[in-house]
């Protein structure tokens, strides 16, 4: 374990230094990301005008679920996402070999190696806001239960990662990653709307098959409700199973990787 943890201060270090290399890129993206959270705010509280509950929930108890959503992007955008945009090109060009040789898991070194500098910025970011949605609440928030919402936010960024691998991983065998990943990204854009506007078999695919739904709204809701621990119990589950799932399928597509030297 100190290994990895101190190959992760490495990535870190070479992650920062390659970003203040490219200062122009570096404060676009803060930029474009603060934009987008300014945006994603703007429309909720447009919606309030209109209406006093949406999805169950009333404007402060959204603001909860936005910071939510907003900590869940900045956690993934700097950790792993310019990681997963590269897999595919990896596979294809053969270049996956230089990360199978190194004597750590594969898929640890391919999914954390290249840290966002500029995402860790926006990750400061919406921490904050974070920190004001619930400092601002109306009600008193327990100490355990805001605990217990950050754990499962963190929580949620892990099964986001799980879910993306499954999109990702095809391209061992379709050598095409661009489609699947669209595919993803536009089912993803479902986890930023709360849970609770989902009827039907939508409703049943977005909590059990593809449990993009409990991302920000499980981990909102497990703050209001009165017993969370069936949230608690369906989210942990449903991470456990979907990253053995991702494991399961990494190893099976590492057998059918045709490599650089092949």
């Amino acid at each position: 374990m100190w290994r990895y943890a101190r190959l992760y201060g490495y990535f870190l270090r070479f992650s920062f230094s390659k970003a203040m290399e490219f200062r122009f890129d570096f404060f676009f993206r803060i930029g474009m990301d603060c934009a987008w959270y300014v945006i994603q705010f703007a429309l909720f509280e447009v919606l309030y005008l209109h209406t006093p509950l949406f999805g169950g929930w009333d404007p402060a108890q959204m603001r909860v679920f936005l910071a939510a959503i907003f900590l869940s992007d900045a956690l993934q955008m700097t950790v792993y996402a310019n990681n997963m945009w590269w897999f595919p090109f990896l596979v294809n060009k053969g270049d996956l070999d230089y990360y199978l040789v190194r004597p750590v898991s594969s898929l640890f070194f391919l999914s954390l190696r290249d840290f966002a500098a500029n995402s860790f910025v926006n990750l400061l970011i919406t921490i904050g806001f974070m920190v004001w949605v619930l400092a601002t609440y109306p009600d008193p928030l327990g100490a355990g239960r805001i605990l217990l919402y950050v754990a499962l936010v963190l929580l949620g960024v892990f099964l986001y990662y799980a879910i993306q691998l499954w999109f990702l991983i095809p391209v061992f065998w379709t050598h095409e990653g661009q489609g699947l990943r669209q595919v993803f990204f536009s089912i993803g854009s479902y986890s930023q709307k709360p849970d609770a506007i989902y009827r039907g078999w939508i409703r049943r695919i977005l909590l059990y098959v593809l449990p993009l739904a409990l991302i920000a709204s499980f981990p909102t809701r497990a703050m209001f409700e009165p017993d969370p621990w069936r949230l608690v119990l369906h989210m942990v589950v449903a991470s456990a199973v979907c990253f053995g799932l991702s494991v399961a399928f990494w190893r099976r597509g590492l057998r059918s990787y045709a490599s650089a030297s092949s």
